[in-house]
């Protein structure tokens, strides 16, 4: 019974829920030390500096590969995830925010880009519109698949074709875990890219800039909720 109601629990994403509330606490404890470094980033070393990255990074990387083990059990739940408030919610892409994201956030927290850096910066801002928009069709044919004749009618028969409708639902998650997989490896992909054309003190900016913004959003949720 413990088993059953566990295995449950997983497939609501209960478990993940836990883990993202303790996610955002280490987030917050990450964005003081991020501030600390810029307060000091004139004592600091390359070498510290690049540590803290090295652990900041980690601490996204342990997000996604929990997140991938939800979406492999629930494709369906990601994209109404109930760790998520309201308003965060209405602002995701694909289950995640958009890669093009990225972007903004640099242009608004680093503010003494190179020549060099900002034609860098454009080059990958265009590679990954491109890509966004692929994954966009992509997720706009398995939204089609959904309303296609032949599924519509499966959905709809009962009895003996309860093999049907556990096939085509199958079919459905299987895409959707794969577009969401998609996603999230461009939006991780387009980060680390944009972080390699930064220096470290400036990658320090734009890190503490995107957890302000997005522990921000989180509050501003709940406060609406």
């Amino acid at each position: 019974m413990t088993n059953g109601s566990s295995a449950r629990r997983d497939d609501n994403g209960g478990s993940f829920e836990v883990f993202v509330e303790g996610w955002l606490v280490r987030q917050e404890h990450y964005l003081d030390e991020l501030h600390s470094a810029l307060q000091h980033c004139h004592e600091s070393s390359d070498d510290d500096l690049k540590e803290l990255i090295s652990r900041v990074l980690a601490h996204y990387q342990q997000y996604y590969e929990e997140k991938s083990k939800i979406t492999q059990r629930n494709a369906f739940l990601v994209f109404s995830p109930t760790w998520f408030t309201t308003l965060e919610r209405a602002l995701l892409w694909i289950a995640g925010f958009k890669p093009g994201l990225v972007f903004r956030v640099v242009r608004d927290s680093v503010d003494d880009l190179s020549d060099e850096q900002n034609q860098r910066m454009t080059s990958l801002m265009n590679k990954t519109k491109a890509q966004e928009r692929a994954l966009n069709d992509e997720q706009a044919k398995i939204q089609e698949s959904v309303a296609a004749p032949q599924l519509v009618n499966v959905a709809r028969r009962r009895g003996g074709a309860v093999q049907d409708q556990e096939t085509a639902v199958e079919s459905l998650r299987s895409a959707l875990e794969t577009v969401v997989t998609e996603a999230d490896s461009l939006r991780m992909t387009t980060a680390l890219k944009m972080m390699d054309i930064l220096r470290p003190v400036q990658n320090v900016k734009f890190l503490a800039a995107a957890a302000q913004l997005h522990l921000k959003l989180r509050g501003y949720g709940l406060g609406r909720s």
